[in-house]
């Protein structure tokens, strides 16, 4: 397992992924009702991305992964990467607020999606490009990770 990985399910520990992925779109909200519309443009680290870049980065990984999902439901046998990087490019142009609902929106159709699931789904594995094998529990416990990791850094915002 590369390190990065380890990383998030080491900031996930033993939470529940799904409670979460579920929390997370509210405790964002809470955020964001704390610091202001004005937070949209704090920088979460110096030289990092804004609060509302973090949005957008969270609401096309939310994308990226309820695709990757999709594949893996669907038989396809090798994920598809994505270039976060290349995908922020426009970040600093777009509305933060348009991310944090696609985000709401994306994650509880991604919830819905996960709850219909039986347990011969949950044990699916597909083929990550940079990671190798991983099956649908990873999946789903690194974004919880990642969701983690990122609001962590938010919170930063208040100290």
């Amino acid at each position: 397992m590369d390190a990065y990985t380890q990383s998030l399910l080491d900031r996930l520990g033993l939470a529940d992924p799904i409670e979460v992925l579920q929390a997370t779109p509210a405790h964002l909200e809470a955020l964001l009702e704390r610091l202001g519309p004005s937070a949209f443009d704090e920088e979460v680290r110096p030289g990092g991305w804004t609060f509302g870049e973090t949005l957008a980065h969270l609401a096309d990984v939310e994308l990226g992964m309820g695709f990757r999902l999709r594949q893996v439901l669907a038989g396809v046998a090798e994920a598809q990467g994505f270039d976060q990087d290349a995908w922020a490019k426009p970040y600093a142009r777009l509305d933060p607020s348009l991310a944090l609902e696609l985000l709401r929106a994306g994650r509880a159709w991604n919830l819905a999606l996960l709850a219909t699931m039986d347990l011969d789904a949950w044990l699916l594995n597909y083929h990550h490009p940079e990671r190798g094998e991983e099956g649908v529990d990873m999946l789903v416990r690194t974004l919880a990770g990642h969701d983690l990791r990122h609001l962590d850094a938010l919170e930063q915002l208040f100290d």
